[in-house]
């Protein structure tokens, strides 16, 4: 009943139909399992690490190894922060684990966390910034040249990728320095998203072909796998609309085994 409700999309209506119960003895008899949290085999990881949230104030941290596929760690949280981020590695490096590498968005300090474990920032988030700067559709001509160059982060290496933002940052410098004066005669930058835009990608350079500068270490250039595994817990929870709080951390516990 429980591997009915936990791993399909079994409603408590729905298992009642077929077990002849009321509901709340669905509720009661689910009530009593216990998810299992399997053993894990402690080595070398590669951490994709990530936090997706369920309303405002209740999100779920993830870590999962990109090699095995295996989820290491998770955290309950109201709100993200660096911290519990360095604590949840702290946390498997005190288990036994030996973390190789990391993969993460490009949250504000989190990229300079344990300076000598190499860590990619996900392109994906990395383009994810830019198409917020810039739109998907973006009007100005050097605004669709860069979310443009952007868009090659997968599918190029560092030296390419370096040399063409030099060019664009060279053809278009004046253009990004152009000011204007608001109604109190205040000088202000004219395209502050488009300067934002740029100064995201130089800032995070350094991060976002790990991958490509550690061949050997097999780093993932995306945290897409966790993502994903954020996509198909929530499309399920969606079956079970109205859970309490307890329950859909035990329907959690379950989906993630970690």
């Amino acid at each position: 009943m429980w591997q009915q409700y936990a791993g399909g999309k079994q409603t408590y209506r729905q298992l009642g139909e077929v077990y002849g119960l009321c509901v709340k003895t669905i509720q009661r008899r689910l009530d009593q399992v216990k998810a299992e949290k399997p053993s894990l085999e402690k080595g070398k990881v590669a951490v994709l690490m990530d936090t997706t949230y369920f309303g405002r104030t209740f999100g779920v941290m993830l870590f999962k190894d990109a090699h095995s596929g295996k989820n290491l760690y998770k955290q309950y949280l109201k709100n993200e922060t660096n911290g519990l981020y360095e604590s949840g590695l702290l946390f498997l490096q005190g288990e036994g684990f030996d973390i190789k590498a990391i993969v993460c968005d490009g949250r504000k300090g989190l990229l300079t966390l344990f300076p000598n474990i190499p860590k990619q920032m996900c392109q994906f988030h990395q383009v994810a910034i830019i198409t917020r700067y810039l739109t998907r559709k973006p009007k100005l001509q050097a605004a669709k040249e860069l979310r443009e160059h952007a868009l090659l982060l997968s599918r190029t290496d560092r030296e390419s990728f370096e040399g063409g933002l030099t060019a664009w940052h060279t053809k278009w410098e004046g253009f990004l320095n152009e000011r204007s004066k608001d109604r109190d005669g205040k000088s202000h930058y004219t395209h502050k998203k488009l300067r934002s835009a740029y100064r995201s990608l130089k800032t995070n350079l350094p991060w976002l072909f790990t991958w490509y500068d550690k061949l050997d270490l097999k780093i993932p250039n995306t945290t897409n796998a966790i993502d994903g595994h954020f996509a198909d817990l929530k499309n399920k929870l969606r079956n079970h609309n109205g859970l309490s709080l307890a329950r859909k951390k035990k329907f959690i516990d379950e989906f993630l085994k970690a």
